[in-house]
């Protein structure tokens, strides 16, 4: 019998290799008619208020974005800001090699797999075109649930959806967010991504002095699971 009855990921950096903002979004700051390094630093000083979801739909949260820096874009605009920064988030996400594999072992366990997100509403809108979505049992984003990690409401959605109890949860982080304390507190079994390639993620609100397991690599999680597994092979991401 496996270890857990299913296993919860993180996202960004979990699933995918680092995050950094690409040229990309320079053109969405263009169409707003405001400087890009203001758009970022915007960006940057309100990712939880926009990940909650409390500010609308994604061309509310722009316009409020665009407030917050002081520029006021048309509407037309705006929608074309928000096709923009769809394509710019799409293009700073890269699957892991490891990610498909990974979630297809578990599944080849009976194990249910399933993702649990801080994202603003990008993510929803492109999660569907990338090769994890078919192996994902079940999907919590902050911005549709109104709250972000590590508040428990985002991982007991989880359990719920899955009709599990937290404690048959394993939960897999690069520790963003407070994520890892936050899922142990949920009743989850949490475990830290720590790879190198971390030093290079955007990432807000970092775990710091966790203690409890590390997995080198992502392929790490199906032995945690199933301690007679070999290792797995890697796809293409």
């Amino acid at each position: 019998m496996p270890r857990y009855q299913a296993v919860l990921f993180d996202f960004f950096g979990t699933l995918t290799r680092p995050v950094r903002r690409g040229p990309a979004h320079e053109g969405t700051a263009e169409l707003l008619g405001c400087p890009s390094d203001t758009f970022i630093e915007v960006l940057d000083r309100t990712y939880y208020q926009r990940a909650s979801g409390l500010l609308g739909n994604a061309e509310a949260t722009l316009r409020w974005v665009c407030a917050q820096a002081g520029v006021h874009p048309s509407d037309g605009a705006v929608r074309a800001a928000v096709a923009s920064r769809n394509r710019a988030v799409r293009a700073d996400t890269r699957l892991r090699a490891e990610a498909v594999p990974v979630l297809a072992a578990l599944r080849q366990r009976g194990v249910r797999t399933g993702l649990i997100s801080d994202c603003t509403h990008e993510l929803p809108a492109f999660l569907p075109q990338l090769a994890v979505a078919p192996l994902l049992d079940v999907r919590v984003f902050s911005v549709q649930v109104g709250r972000c990690k590590p508040d428990p409401a985002l991982y007991l959605a989880a359990c719920r959806r899955l009709r599990l109890p937290p404690a048959d949860c394993l939960y897999v982080g690069d520790g963003g967010s407070h994520e890892l304390t936050g899922a142990e507190r949920a009743g989850m079994t949490a475990v830290r991504l720590a790879v190198p390639d971390l030093a290079e993620h955007l990432v807000f609100n970092p775990e710091q002095g966790w203690e409890g397991p590390v997995l080198g690599s992502l392929a790490e999680v199906v032995g945690l699971v199933d301690p007679t597994a070999e290792p797995i092979g890697c796809g293409t991401g």
